[in-house]
């Protein structure tokens, strides 16, 4: 099957790669020469573990392949997934301009029958959008060729993307029309070998389908912060009360660790459009996502809280170590990460910072800037060299185990404050370490 796929970004490049992985024919279009000139010298734009490898092996097998051409891109594939950009609008609703585009240089181009893909995370009713675009470039045309328009939402954990593509959970299909359905179940046939994952249902349905997942999730993660602050204060252990929760099999352990909020290019995105499209659209107000999103603001700043009540409003003079930058592992996503807003409050209170992260420090530094009081230093102990304190932004594996009696001997003041809550307290107060982790004894 020829496919083309419409933006090289995290979804679109996960997607194309995996689609070829299986033996499908695809073509990778992008407006940015610089991205396609990266791909076709065998690097890629993101970081994503596994990727880069399988990128490599499906372009020297000649399955995958990337331009700049849009009118190439349109004539090659039956299928054209459309998984572009779709960043918050100033008023906190998704920018659909580049999936209009997008559409538009469909209907410019097609010669015959195709299947739009709306793979981009977007509003309820943006497939409507879509097929008016088309229809108005063929319209003008004056050519009238069949064309169908399909809601198929991505569900890819940055930093475990390609497995879960590859092993799918479930494949949320949006369609009507026979012909797209009996499409789209053939280029997802070798992924759901075992047992049938496809749920097909109607287009709007998939649509909100995708935002109604990451909200419960951003749901489930400020409602355990908020516990978390709340145990803390009442000095309950908030590990013991997820345990007690967690088993329940109505609950469930996903998504219950409590932390210093989340980020990311999804949740606050999509948490942002969901309550925009219930507000303008359906005159509906969220009042739980208003308090999710609120509740988030909030635990962003809960490290800076804790730092300043440990060594005063007054940071100036003082030095802290950062360990890890990307909102989550396995990622350099900075879009919305919980660090920016750590260096934010640290700077305005007169510190410096020494960070490390292992593989965001270069995207840090480009969307954070120049920043004299910012050292990026080339691992974890180094860091640590005169720093007041240790704080945990991301709980990278490499952290799991360190050794607490350098950490000791490199800090001026023996204290580490975990927004990760990645050990356990007892241990670390063995080494004679000051440990502020959150919502812990």
């Amino acid at each position: 099957m020829k496919v083309t796929v419409i933006g090289t970004g995290y979804v679109g490049l996960v997607s194309g790669t995996c689609l070829a992985e299986v033996g499908n024919d695809v073509l990778c279009l992008d407006v940015d020469a610089e991205k396609i000139r990266i791909l076709q010298e065998g690097g890629i734009p993101i970081y994503e573990p596994g990727l880069k490898e399988m990128v490599a092996r499906n372009v020297a097998a000649g399955r995958l392949r990337f331009t700049t051409d849009v009118q190439e891109a349109v004539a090659y594939g039956t299928i054209q997934f459309i998984a572009v950009g779709t960043p918050p609008d100033e008023d906190g609703s998704a920018d659909l301009q580049y999936v209009v585009a997008a559409a538009r240089n469909i209907g410019r181009h097609m010669t015959g029958y195709k299947v739009v893909v709306d793979k981009s995370t977007v509003p309820v009713g943006t497939a409507d959008k879509v097929r008016a675009a088309i229809a108005e470039e063929l319209a003008t045309r004056g050519a009238a060729i069949e064309y169908s328009v399909v809601s198929n939402p991505e569900f890819l954990k940055e930093g475990a993307a390609v497995d879960d593509f590859m092993r799918p959970d479930r494949i949320v299909v949006g369609a009507e029309e026979p012909k797209a359905i009996e499409l789209m179940r053939a280029l997802y046939g070798p992924f759901q070998r075992n047992h049938d994952r496809l749920i097909i249902m109607d287009v709007k349905s998939a649509e909100l389908t995708k935002y109604a997942a990451n909200a419960m999730l951003a749901t489930r993660i400020s409602f355990m912060n908020e516990l978390a602050n709340l145990a803390e204060v009442l000095g309950a252990d908030i590990e013991h009360v997820r345990q007690g929760i967690g088993s329940d099999p109505r609950i469930g352990y996903h998504f219950l660790y409590p932390g210093c909020g989340y980020g990311g290019s999804c949740f606050p995105k999509d948490v942002q459009a969901l309550q925009r499209t219930a507000r303008q659209d359906a005159g509906i107000e969220l009042k739980v996502l208003n308090a999710v999103e609120e509740a988030n603001e909030a635990q962003k700043g809960v490290l800076a809280k804790k730092i300043k009540a440990r060594f005063g409003e007054d940071l100036s003079g003082r030095r802290f170590a950062v360990w890890g930058l990307a909102f989550k592992p396995n990622t350099d996503d900075m879009r919305e990460a919980p660090s920016r807003y750590l260096l934010a409050d640290l700077f305005a209170a007169g510190a410096t910072v020494a960070a490390y992260d292992p593989v965001a420090m270069h995207e840090a530094e480009r969307s954070i800037g120049e920043e004299p009081r910012l050292a990026y230093v080339d691992g974890p102990m180094a860091a640590l060299d005169g720093a007041d304190a240790l704080i945990i932004v991301t709980e990278w594996k490499e952290f799991r185990s360190p050794d607490f009696e350098a950490i000791k001997s490199k800090l001026r003041t023996p204290v580490i404050v975990d927004g990760r809550n990645m050990y356990e307290p007892a241990l670390v107060r063995s080494f004679g370490l000051e440990y502020l982790p959150i919502g812990r004894r």
